[in-house]
């Protein structure tokens, strides 16, 4: 179902004080063990976000929108992720599309300023529908298998794309497909999740982020206007390697927050374990063992690193000297591991605790452990890293 309309400037934008992202931080967490039990799209958590006026937050002024960069934008997703990070991965794709000029603010101006004040009004989530059960993920390379057929009106797109991030509450999927013309061109056909011709098989049964809903989507000959064919070319036309830094950016520091948000809702919850469990051996908490303390600041150590890499990449951005993509990929690589790492931590000082069902720290570890999965993956990145170091 797609999300429900606020009335524009029914709520006022405030600022994104501490107690603004805290306060969203705990509501999302008091149900986020319900959605991860029932893997059904995070419905509330949006109308929240959408009565807080952040769901248009990158949307420029002159839209309506905040006009976040990207420092603001981190702050949002760190605290949405720490209380439900199905959510902050979802909002992630609609930040991402209306925060750069070479996304979706390059599409045709009618159709990008609709997707923009509906973000605004608490609306139009889009997300980007790449992968394929063949192809696997267009970033490695190769020609999707969903096309684009000419119709009278414009077109008609078939296929099939998995792992679809949010697909049961998006308002839009902006899908890549080929054209069927005998020279094909691909790129993004956006289209209205109630179009006809689409199905959502629920596929997505997996061990964490169980509420990005990332289902197959199958469209058959399902219509798209002439002026939807949003950003279609050549293929070579398309930037291979390490790509837009821009774009490459908000992806890497992005993933590396939401991430390192899972990783933060699972140490606070193991200062508060550590701090309350009083052996009867031990009569005083577990907190005033030198072992445990040296443990918990290795935890503190690699999220303090985290930190100080995404701020200091995200206001060096902001301040218009972006950093390349081979750092920034880099910086993913590293907050990545270092968000498992703090999380598998917790599990060793906790034992038969962290695992069970009852207590948050097992979740956090199956969702932490889904940061692998993003593309750039770890291969990726490492291989751009020494090609770049080497110089070749």
């Amino acid at each position: 179902m797609a999300s429900q309309a606020v009335a524009a400037n029914a709520f006022p934008l405030p600022p994104l004080s501490v107690d603004l992202l805290d306060r969203i931080t705990r509501s999302l967490a008091e149900t986020a063990d319900d959605y991860d039990r029932s893997a059904e799209f995070p419905r509330a958590n949006f109308d929240l976000l959408a009565r807080e006026g952040l769901i248009g937050l990158t949307v420029p002024r002159e839209y309506g929108g905040r006009g976040a960069g990207l420092s603001d934008a981190l702050r949002v997703l760190g605290a949405v992720a720490k209380g439900e990070p199905s959510t902050a991965l979802i909002l992630f794709m609609t930040y991402h599309y209306h925060a750069s000029p070479a996304r979706a603010q390059g599409w045709p101006q009618a159709i990008y300023e609709k997707l923009a004040r509906d973000a605004v009004a608490g609306r139009g989530l889009i997300g980007g529908l790449r992968v394929e059960p063949e192809l696997g993920t267009p970033v490695r390379g190769g020609l999707p298998a969903t096309v684009a057929r000419r119709t009278a009106s414009g077109w008609a797109i078939s296929g099939t794309k998995i792992y679809s991030t949010g697909s049961t509450g998006l308002d839009w999927f902006s899908v890549w497909a080929k054209t069927d013309e005998d020279q094909p061109r691909v790129g993004n056909f956006l289209i209205r999740s109630d179009s006809p011709g689409i199905d959502i098989e629920p596929a997505w049964d997996h061990l964490g982020m169980r509420a990005t809903v990332s289902h197959a989507v199958h469209f058959t000959d399902t219509p798209v206007d002439q002026d939807h064919a949003v950003d279609i070319r050549l293929p070579e036309q398309w930037v291979t390697g390490a790509g837009d830094p821009g774009l490459a950016i908000w992806n890497a520091l992005s993933i590396s927050t939401i991430y390192d948000g899972v990783a933060r809702a699972a140490r606070d919850w193991l200062r508060s374990y550590l701090n309350d469990r009083v052996p009867s051996n031990l009569g005083a908490s577990l907190a005033i063992l030198p072992r445990v303390q040296e443990r918990f600041g290795e935890i503190e150590t690699l999220l303090q690193v985290n930190r100080t890499l995404i701020r200091d990449a995200a206001a060096r951005h902001d301040a218009g000297t972006t950093p390349g993509a081979v750092e920034v990929n880099n910086i993913k690589y590293v907050a990545t591991a270092n968000a498992i790492r703090a999380v598998e931590i917790g599990l060793e000082l906790t034992g038969n605790p962290g695992i069970s069902r009852k207590n948050p720290l097992e979740r956090h570890y199956r969702d932490v452990l889904c940061s692998r999965i993003h593309s750039p993956q770890t291969d990726t990145i490492l291989i751009a890293a020494g090609r770049a170091a080497l110089g070749n």
